[in-house]
């Protein structure tokens, strides 16, 4: 069975923050992350999209070496 580190449950939390916005953003047309960093997408708020992303692919990555991983 695969333990997850740190960095795997750090990506997970970021995941389902990015879910949410999306959620948010799809059924009340309400952006979390414009709400808290403010309205033009500034410097802070373009680097949060960018680390949600980043997350996101790395998440991708380790559902491929956990299903790697259960096959041995």
């Amino acid at each position: 069975m695969y333990k997850f580190n740190l960095f795997d449950k750090i990506a997970f939390i970021l995941v389902i923050i990015g879910a949410l916005n999306w959620g948010l953003l799809g059924l009340l047309n309400f952006n979390l992350v414009s709400a808290i960093f403010g309205e033009p997408a500034n410097l802070l708020s373009r680097i949060l999209y960018i680390i949600v992303g980043a997350a996101g692919v790395y998440i991708i990555l380790l559902l491929l070496k956990i299903k790697k991983y259960s096959r041995t």
